[in-house]
């Protein structure tokens, strides 16, 4: 998968491995991190035209925490990153996006869970969809942790 700058995540690792030192790779890639996650979700949210109440509430997300997400004074659990990817209509590769930008693990296709979730964000199914396959599939809902 290619970034913004056009080099994919394989050519990056090589050039990381092939640098003559660790300040010259990051002094030639300066202006290539990561942007923050409430940034990266406000973004997706004005690219779709959708305004964030339809996104936190199309993500099952409680809406004060919610709002403190896309305002950046809460940071967001894996379970939400992938709430966030329904509330946003994201597919998979959208999701793993997503995923990379708030420092969280991707899906893995051999995490039953994951399966689940992955297949549900491919087919364009509703959260609530795919808390009903994650249910018949006897696997732990998405969101299930409290959010103090």
């Amino acid at each position: 998968m290619a970034g913004k700058s056009g080099i994919t995540t394989q050519e990056l690792w090589a050039r990381l491995f092939k640098a003559p030192s660790i300040g010259s790779f990051l002094d030639e890639h300066s202006g290539e991190e990561l942007p923050a996650f409430c940034d990266y979700i406000a973004r997706l949210a004005d690219e779709a035209d959708e305004k964030r109440e339809t996104v936190i509430t199309r993500a099952g997300i409680e809406r004060s925490y919610g709002h403190r997400l896309f305002n950046g004074t809460r940071n967001p659990s894996r379970d939400t990153v992938l709430q966030f990817a329904f509330g946003l209509g994201l597919d998979c590769d959208g999701a793993q996006q997503l995923c990379k930008v708030a420092g969280m693990s991707p899906l893995h296709p051999k995490v039953k869970r994951d399966a689940v979730v992955a297949y549900c964000l491919h087919n364009g199914l509703t959260l609530m969809e795919a808390q009903e396959l994650l249910y018949e599939s006897n696997l732990p809902l998405l969101g299930g942790a409290k959010h103090e």
